[in-house]
């Protein structure tokens, strides 16, 4: 009857610890570790992405917003630039014009222009974040809008439904980022 009992109990606990040992659902870390994250990553966002996105978290924390604010700046990185801190953008990519037919002169994670700021300040991850969440304070009702079209209003894109793609995306990324911190 123990015997029983014991292989009971250790399939019980197989049937438990398994799916959790092999689960894809990542543990969520503190945002100033972001070298904590599984290798696998986060729903395909990984290494350097993460790193930048941990980035934008801890600017958005630090101006004051909550995690609605946070994803919407993970989103707009996602779409701006896939989460990568580039040197180039729609011009050199695309021959992308803005809507004067001026040649675009977008950098950094935001994929922002000339007149975001300086070469220096769009191409720091932490200062060019600060930048987007400036932008997202002064909109009035951003928290009310379509998460997409909040971001729209800031980066004053082509289509204001662009980022609604990478929403599932950014909330993932957001939540693997919102572990407890070591005191």
């Amino acid at each position: 009857m123990i015997a029983a009992l014991g292989g009971l109990t250790l399939a019980a606990l197989l049937i438990v610890l398994v799916p959790m040992a092999t689960s894809s659902d990542p543990v969520a870390v503190c945002v100033d570790a972001p070298g904590d994250l599984p290798d696998a990553g986060v729903e395909g966002w990984q290494g350097e992405q993460l790193h930048n996105a941990a980035i934008i978290v801890r600017t958005a924390s630090e101006q004051g917003f909550e995690r609605d604010g946070q994803v919407l700046g993970v989103m707009a990185a996602m779409g701006e630039s896939s989460l990568h801190n580039l040197d180039y953008g729609d011009w050199e990519t695309s021959r992308f014009t803005n809507p004067d037919g001026s040649r675009t002169s977008s950098i950094g994670l935001f994929q922002q222009q000339e007149w975001w700021g300086s070469v220096e300040t769009r191409m720091d991850p932490a200062a060019s974040a600060a930048l987007f969440y400036g932008r997202l304070a002064a909109l009035a009702g951003w928290q009310e809008m379509d998460p997409s079209y909040a971001i729209h209003r800031v980066q004053i894109n082509a289509d204001p439904g662009y980022y609604a793609r990478f929403e599932d995306d950014a909330v993932a990324v957001v939540d693997a980022l919102s572990g407890p911190c070591p005191a």
